[in-house]
């Protein structure tokens, strides 16, 4: 008789962890206005290898700005165009690059953050 119990478990979906997330929501301080739609917040969802195309992993890591704009009609519900991204918001700019950034984070670095984070909450 075979033992099964590790093909199954190996087999067996893997429930996504907090630092496994693949979307991240983005209020904007300028919300995007298109015709009688406004815009209020975006859904940044983790880039998948062919949307990172033409791009370098270590422009992302370092919130290049053209990067930033590159990919971000590829990765935001709803689909924003490109005039659109290049009239964002700096401050609107600078957290969805923040976003994308931490989809790249190891376990470590988001857990460095995290203790970081935790450590000037308890200074206030």
């Amino acid at each position: 008789m075979t033992d099964t119990t590790q093909d199954t478990a190996a087999a067996a979906p893997t429930v996504p962890t907090e630092t496994q997330r693949k979307f991240e929501i983005v209020k904007l301080n300028e919300p995007i206005v298109r015709g009688t739609t406004t815009v209020e917040e975006l859904t940044i969802r983790a880039p998948r290898s062919g949307e990172l195309r033409g791009l370098s992993l270590q422009e992302l890591i370092n919130t290049d700005i053209g990067a930033i704009l590159k990919v971000l009609p590829r990765i935001s519900e709803p689909p924003l165009t490109s005039d659109e991204c290049l009239n964002l918001a700096p401050a609107d700019l600078a957290e969805i690059g923040g976003t994308i950034r931490g989809f790249f984070m190891t376990s470590a670095e988001r857990a460095a953050m995290e203790a970081i984070i935790a450590d000037q909450l308890r200074k206030i």
